[in-house]
């Protein structure tokens, strides 16, 4: 692998998840990401209630996301041999993070009136 091209990066993480559960991933993370720009349109602004909310599921998030990764590679943490794990490991719970975090204040949007 001398070359890191976006087709290598869909094969890899179609090798670690598989192709069925990598794709279902690809288009939860769509749907919530369309759900959110609908709620940020539609709300024309951000409760703070709610981001504070949100914000508070951050690290459930980020252990999820560790944990069901080294769940998916068969790996533990006593395999971290670097500091690129360490680096991974870092960018995997912030993107978990950052998911749940949206994910909330999406559902919160919708299942609530905006007012609230």
């Amino acid at each position: 692998m001398k070359e890191l091209t976006f087709t290598t990066l869909i094969a890899v993480f179609e090798e670690i998840f598989g192709p069925g559960l990598f794709w279902a991933m690809v288009v939860a993370a769509v749907l919530v990401t369309a759900a959110y720009l609908y709620v940020l349109v539609r709300d024309r602004s951000m409760s703070m209630r709610k981001f504070l909310l949100a914000q508070l599921s951050m690290p459930f998030g980020a252990v999820t996301a560790v944990l069901f990764v080294q769940a998916m590679t068969s790996s533990g943490f006593r395999d971290i041999g670097g500091p690129i794990d360490l680096i991974v490991l870092l960018g995997v719970a912030v993107l978990g993070a950052v998911g749940l975090a949206v994910l909330v204040y999406t559902l919160q949007s919708l299942t609530r009136s905006s007012r609230a």
